[in-house]
């Protein structure tokens, strides 16, 4: 297959959302440069059912590397996942998951990301791996041969392992494998580059060692930028704090889950996660204020994973929702019967996630039926629905129209 060595192409795809390049960047424009065709890949543990705009991220550069010609693997970490890397938790291991988890969680990924990566290209296709293949055939001997090329000292250098350390908190005997397991992966796959986020340096970097000592080569190490509020260094993309953008959210709530980022996130999230020039989203900045702009981005990544009609439609209901809070024209519909009751329908339509945080909601004010608000006292009461239209609204996003059984 013809490389595509485009001084430009080459030049924003080493610039435009790169935190790192390992050893440096000057060595992977030569080799991009030269025409020889390089095996890159990325691998995402499958925890959860959803991908969010920080996955895309990666995924996007990755289908940059595959227009240039490059072979691109997307590798689904099903054994890795099962262990669990302990990135985000400081204080215990995370939950091991079963291979039956791991399986249900992978199932709508590919889905997920078929809008920012060609996976049914026949004249270059995405390679789907799973690390399962080789990582569950490793004999004990093997493992110990793998661990024989690292030092307790190296591995314990890993910032969140110092943190448990010093403040006396656990750390698990297994968690120091999965840089182990991590690094494998670019063995097992001989890969030229890994793409990695920044929370994954060490993981990669383990790699990296692992080629040159049992292959004698050198592997680059494609570190991307995390998205993080400038001014907080939070995580953009975070569930628990209810700021994430899943990748399967639908057109509606990924317009608005979008128009609610902070307005300091709106020039990492335009270079991050849309298509556009660089040069275009400058003068977006430069000419809009920060609502407007915000408007096009959310436009522009409900355009990617939706299309250019759902993602004008999303747009019409957030103005007539938010700016002139009235309810969508279009909203699920919930039945009920005579003794339902607003805890039965927050927590079956999925909108709290038990009775307890049902009942919470409402404390707080955070429930409407028909414009009013419901309060404590009315919770454990079948509806009095009038007759039209009846409809729930829960928070500013959320709305279901209600019809009898």
């Amino acid at each position: 297959m013809k490389i595509n060595t485009d001084k430009e192409k080459i030049d924003e795809l080493l610039s435009r959302s790169v935190a790192e390049i390992i050893p440096n960047p000057d060595k992977l424009r030569q080799a991009l440069a030269s025409g020889q065709r390089l095996r890159i890949y990325i691998g995402t543990d499958p925890t959860g059912t959803s991908l969010h705009l920080g996955h895309a991220t990666n995924y996007m550069i990755l289908e940059k590397f595959r227009r240039l010609g490059h072979e691109v693997i997307f590798l689904v970490g099903d054994f890795t996942a099962r262990i669990g890397d302990p990135t985000d938790k400081s204080d215990t291991a995370r939950k091991q998951l079963t291979r039956e988890d791991v399986t249900a969680n992978v199932k709508t990924w590919i889905d997920q990301v078929r809008p920012v990566i060609d996976v049914d290209n026949k004249d270059n296709p995405v390679k789907i791996l799973y690390n399962h293949a080789w990582l569950a055939t490793l004999s004990f001997e093997d493992v110990l041969n793998l661990a024989s090329n690292f030092t307790v000292q190296q591995m314990i250098e890993r910032d969140m392992f110092q943190e448990r350390i010093k403040s006396g908190k656990p750390l698990y005997l297994h968690e120091l494998f999965y840089p182990l397991m991590q690094g494998y992966d670019s063995v097992a796959m001989d890969v030229d580059i890994e793409m990695a986020g920044t929370d994954q340096k060490f993981n990669a970097l383990a790699g990296r060692t692992l080629l040159r000592k049992l292959k004698d080569k050198e592997k680059f190490v494609f570190i991307t930028t995390l998205l993080e509020n400038p001014k907080t260094g939070e995580k953009m993309m975070s569930k628990s704090m209810g700021t994430g953008v899943f990748l399967d959210f639908k057109a509606d709530q990924m317009y608005g889950a979008i128009m609610a980022q902070a307005d300091e996130n709106i020039r990492q999230l335009f270079v991050d996660t849309t298509w556009l020039d660089l040069k275009e989203i400058e003068a977006i900045l430069g000419q809009s204020s920060p609502q407007e702009a915000k408007k096009r981005l959310a436009f522009e990544i409900t355009k990617i994973y939706h299309g250019q009609d759902p993602a004008g439609k999303a747009a019409e209901n957030f103005v007539q929702t938010f700016q002139n809070k009235e309810a969508p024209n279009e909203m699920p519909a919930f039945k009920v019967s005579p003794q339902t009751t607003i805890i039965d329908i927050l927590v079956e339509s999925g909108l709290a996630e038990s009775k307890g945080d049902a009942k919470r909601i409402v404390q707080q004010g955070g429930v409407k039926l028909n414009g009013e608000k419901i309060t404590e006292a009315g919770l454990d009461q079948p509806l009095d629905l009038i007759a039209g239209k009846n409809i729930l609204q829960k928070g500013k996003r959320h709305f279901l129209e209600l019809t009898p059984e």
